[in-house]
């Protein structure tokens, strides 16, 4: 007596005492079968572009913004000497938050852009493509 799991369960073995579950034939013969698309790779690459991004820019924003917060309580003499005509350097670091913020948020965009929207983009036409063929049968 063999167990066979309902349909509704992921096609990968979650134990190794499973019996490996046999597939049905793939309806186009000429296109390899590919896994459901909730298990596929991309969404794996898609997480850790995201976490990527995410992290660059916070980083970039926080870890300025901790500089300048360690620079105020452990070196005084640096935030208060004078750079030019008078403007001490803890003013002018902290003008600069806003510009190193814009970077950020630049650095966010380009990244979304460049790595993780065309991710999700493919992922998404994939899965219109799975739930037609879904439909379809």
């Amino acid at each position: 007596m063999s167990y066979d799991p309902p349909p509704h369960q992921p096609s990968y073995l979650s134990h190794p005492w499973q019996q490996p579950r046999s597939r049905p034939a793939h309806p186009h013969p000429s296109r390899p079968p590919r896994p459901p698309l909730g298990h596929h790779s991309d969404l794996r690459v898609l997480r850790s572009a995201y976490r990527w991004q995410r992290r660059t820019a916070t980083f970039t924003a926080l870890g300025y913004f901790t500089l300048f917060l360690v620079l105020s309580a452990f070196a005084p003499t640096v935030m208060t000497s004078t750079v030019a005509d008078g403007v001490p350097a803890g003013l002018l670091l902290a003008l600069l938050q806003l510009p190193v913020t814009w970077l950020a948020i630049a650095l966010y965009e380009r990244t979304a852009r460049r790595r993780v929207d065309p991710l999700a983009d493919r992922i998404r036409r994939e899965a219109e493509l799975d739930a037609r063929r879904g439909a379809a049968r």
